[in-house]
C-alpha cells in the first residue's frame, strides 16, 4: 500500500533539520520499492513569525514555544497524511502530538537516501509480517 515520508532536509540530501527549525518538508511517495520525490510542503511565514515572537513555552520543537494551548502545531497537520517524519531532532511534546495521529518519528543523522532506504526497508518488513498474519 502506497504511503508518503515527510523530511527535514535543506538540501534535498541530508536530514538536517530538526522538526522545530524546518522551513518545509519534502514528501516522498512510497510505492512498493519505488520512491518518488512528490513535493516540498513550506511551512508558512505567518506561523513562523509567531513561533519566533512567544514567550510561552508549548512544545512547537522551535525552542521558543508558540503558546498554541495544547492545539495540533501547524506543522504536524501540514504532514498529517504522512506514515512518517524524518529529522534530526523533535521534541517530546510535537512527537507525542504525531503518535496520536499514528505518525512515527524517527531521529536520524544521515543521508536522505539512507534514511529512506533503512525506513521503507523496515516499514516492508511490517506490512509484510502483518500480510502473512491474515
Amino acid at each position: 500500500m502506497p504511503y508518503k515520508i515527510a523530511a527535514a532536509t535543506s538540501d534535498g540530501v541530508n536530514i538536517d533539520r530538526t522538526f522545530g527549525s524546518a522551513e518545509w518538508f519534502t514528501i516522498y511517495e512510497i510505492n512498493g520499492e519505488n520512491i518518488i520525490s512528490a513535493e516540498k510542503r513550506i511551512f508558512r511565514e505567518s506561523e513562523k513569525i509567531a513561533l519566533e515572537n512567544c514567550e510561552k513555552g508549548c512544545g512547537s520543537g522551535c525552542g521558543s514555544g508558540c503558546g498554541n494551548g495544547g492545539q495540533h502545531s501547524e506543522k504536524v497537520d501540514l504532514i498529517s497524511d504522512c506514515r512518517c517524519v524524518v529529522c534530526t531532532k523533535i521534541g517530546f511534546p510535537i512527537r507525542k502530538q504525531l503518535e496520536k495521529l499514528a505518525i512515527s518519528v524517527f531521529d536520524v543523522n544521515c543521508s536522505v537516501d539512507e534514511a529512506l532506504q533503512k525506513i521503507t526497508s523496515y516499514y516492508s518488513r511490517i506490512d509484510n509480517h502483518e500480510s502473512l498474519r491474515k
